[in-house]
C-alpha cells in the first residue's frame, strides 16, 4: 500500500512545484491593445501595465510636475510636450504588438497594475528605449535591476539634449 501511494504523491508534488515556477515564472506574453500614455499601457488577457523603472510625464498639470521642476529645472509646457510624444512613441512602436513582460521583483504597483519591463518583438526594451529617447525619467525611488543602465541612458540622453533634456 505504501508503495501504491509514493508514486501518485511524488507527482502531485512535481505538479505543485511545476505550477508554483510557472506563477513566479520571469515572463509573460500578451498583444498591446491600448496606450493609456508614455509609462502605461493595456496587454490582453494581462490588464494595465505600468512600465518599470521610469517616469513619463502626465498629459495635464499633476503633483509629479513639481518634481520634474525642481530637480532638473523643466518647465510643464516641456513636460506636456514630451507627454505627448511619449504616447506617439508607444503607439508607433508597442500598439498592436505581442509584447513580452520581464518581472522584477513586485508584480504590481500600488494601483494593482503590473510591473514589467516591456520587451517588443525585436527584442528591445521599450523602457530603456524611452529613457534614452528622453522621453523618460529614471523612477529613483524604488530599486530594481536595470537601474544602473537606465540611470547612464538618461546621463546619454541629457547630454544630447534629447526629450525631456531638450534646452
Amino acid at each position: 500500500m505504501r508503495q501504491a501511494l509514493r508514486l501518485p504523491l511524488a507527482l502531485l508534488l512535481l505538479l505543485l512545484l511545476g505550477s508554483a515556477l510557472s506563477a513566479c515564472g520571469a515572463e509573460a506574453r500578451g498583444r498591446v491593445s491600448w496606450i493609456h500614455d508614455g509609462d502605461t499601457l493595456e496587454v490582453e488577457g494581462l490588464g494595465r501595465v505600468r512600465l518599470l523603472g521610469i517616469d513619463a510625464p502626465e498629459a495635464k498639470d499633476s503633483a509629479r510636475d513639481r518634481f520634474y521642476q525642481e530637480r532638473f529645472g523643466i518647465a510643464p509646457p516641456r513636460l506636456r510636450q514630451t507627454a505627448g510624444d511619449a504616447l506617439r512613441f508607444n503607439i508607433r512602436h508597442a500598439k498592436g504588438q505581442v509584447v513580452s513582460l520581464r518581472f522584477d521583483g513586485e508584480r504590481r504597483d500600488r494601483h494593482g497594475r503590473l510591473l514589467a519591463y516591456v520587451i517588443l518583438p525585436d527584442g528591445r526594451n521599450l523602457n530603456l528605449l524611452l529613457v534614452e529617447e528622453g522621453l523618460a525619467g529614471v523612477y529613483r525611488r524604488f530599486d530594481f535591476s536595470l537601474k544602473d543602465d537606465f540611470l547612464r541612458a538618461e546621463e546619454q540622453a541629457r547630454q544630447r539634449q534629447k526629450g525631456l533634456w531638450a534646452k
